[in-house]
């Protein structure tokens, strides 16, 4: 049987670019993996994801704006005999180099979100994109700008 966690996942966007966080060694699963602001949820789902953002960049209630939440996404993951129930949402953000990563993240950087599938993601990470990105065009060019 399959453990059921819910989490929330915010995707940070600036100048049609987003946030992506590379996990560090010190973080409970998917180390060395790229994701976006997340957490598990212990509250609200909107209170966790202003709560996670705060918490792993800095960034407090006037560095940010809620362009959209997505429905809730499921990513099973075997291995760990996990169901995520993945509580996607996106972000606007007016500085970016506000961002201040916290220990949860060892590497930040700016990407094209067609380029997602470029970086070894936690599992679901395009798809939970997906549920935010709305009509955005989801083609990118290569590479990422490092913060």
């Amino acid at each position: 049987m399959l453990e059921e966690k819910h989490v929330v996942t915010c995707f940070l966007r600036h100048g049609g670019r987003i946030l992506l966080l590379r996990r560090s060694q010190q973080v409970g699963t998917y180390q060395g993996k790229w994701a976006g602001v997340s957490g598990y949820l212990e509250m609200n789902d909107d209170e966790q994801a202003r709560t996670e953002i705060e918490e792993e960049t800095g960034l407090g209630q006037g560095d940010i704006a809620l362009v959209k939440k997505g429905a809730p996404l499921e990513v099973i993951d075997g291995a760990l005999s996990r169901k995520w129930v993945v509580h996607p949402y996106l972000f606007d953000i007016s500085d970016p180099a506000m961002v201040r990563i916290d220990w949860e993240h060892k590497e930040a950087c700016w990407v094209n979100p067609g380029d997602l599938d470029r970086y070894p993601t936690v599992p679901g990470l395009k798809q939970t994109w997906e549920r935010v990105a709305g009509g955005q065009e989801l083609e990118g060019k290569a590479g990422h700008k490092a913060i």
